[in-house]
C-alpha cells in the first residue's frame, strides 16, 4: 500500500535548515495496525503528513497505491486524500458551528465522484455514530462534547468515506487514560473488522501494547 525510499523533509526558514526526515526507508501493507513511535520533534507528525499528501518529501520516493505522490497535481492530490485517506488530527480540526451529524458527513458532500445520495449519506452517518457510540449526540455541537466524544466524531468523520487508509496523529494525546484505551480498542476493532490500515503517531508507550508492529524514529531516522 505503501512505500517509502530514501525520504528526506528539509524545512528552511532563513539561514536555518531543519532536517525532520533523514533517508527514511518504509514499507506498509494494506490492513496494517501500526504505530510511529517518537519522541516530540523525532518527525513523526512529519512522516505521518507525507504518507497523507499533506506534506511533500524534499527527496526521495513515496508511492500510495501505485501512484508516485511527486508526479501528481494538485487535484490529484486532493481526489486521494479525500477517497482514499481518512485523518484523526491531534486537535479533532471539527467545525464547531456544525452539530455531530453534520461534521461527520462533511467529506461525503465534498466528494464529486461516487457520490452517495442524501439517503446514503444519511444511513452512513446514522450507522457510524451508533458504532463509535455517539447515537444520542448526533444532533449536539462540538463544544457539548467531553474530549473522548470529540475524538469519536473525528474517527467516525475519518472512516465516513470508506478509505482504504486512517492516519491518526497522537490520538490519544488530550483523553485520560480510560478514555485513551476505549478510543484505541475501537481503532482496533475497526481494523479488525473493516480491514482498514491505522497508522498513527504517538511518544506515550502506554499505547504502543494496541500495534501489531512498531516504527521507532529519532531525530529524523528510523532506528
Amino acid at each position: 500500500m505503501i512505500s517509502i525510499e530514501k525520504v528526506t523533509r528539509t524545512y528552511t526558514n532563513g539561514d536555518l535548515k531543519v532536517e525532520a526526515l533523514r533517508g527514511v526507508d518504509l514499507t506498509i501493507d494494506k490492513g496494517e495496525f501500526i504505530a510511529i513511535a517518537g519522541p516530540s520533534g523525532s518527525g513523526k507528525t512529519t512522516l505521518l503528513n507525507i504518507i497523507g499528501c499533506i506534506d511533500h518529501a524534499t527527496e526521495g520516493d513515496v508511492v500510495i497505491h501505485g501512484h508516485q505522490i511527486s508526479t501528481l497535481n494538485d487535484k490529484q492530490l486532493t481526489d486521494l486524500r479525500l477517497h482514499r485517506i481518512g485523518f484523526i488530527f491531534q486537535t479533532f480540526n471539527l467545525i464547531p458551528v456544525l452539530t455531530v451529524r453534520e461534521n461527520i458527513e462533511f467529506p461525503l458532500l465534498l466528494m464529486k465522484k461516487n457520490k452517495p445520495s442524501k439517503q446514503e449519506i444519511r444511513k452512513r452517518v446514522e450507522e457510524l455514530t451508533e458504532e463509535v457510540g455517539l447515537k444520542e449526540q448526533i444532533e449536539q455541537r462540538p463544544y457539548e462534547l467531553s474530549g473522548g466524544q470529540r475524538q469519536r466524531v473525528a474517527i467516525a468523520r475519518a472512516l465516513v468515506t470508506n478509505p482504504d487508509m486512517v492516519l491518526a496523529d497522537e490520538p490519544t494525546a488530550n483523553l485520560d487514560s480510560e478514555t485513551s484505551e476505549q478510543i484505541l480498542g475501537l481503532m482496533r476493532e475497526l481494523n479488525k473488522i473493516e480491514k482498514t490500515t491505522f497508522i498513527f503517531s504517538t511518544h506515550d508507550p502506554e499505547v504502543l501494547k494496541y500495534a501489531k508492529n512498531v516504527v521507532k524514529i529519532r531525530d529524523g531516522k528510523i532506528v
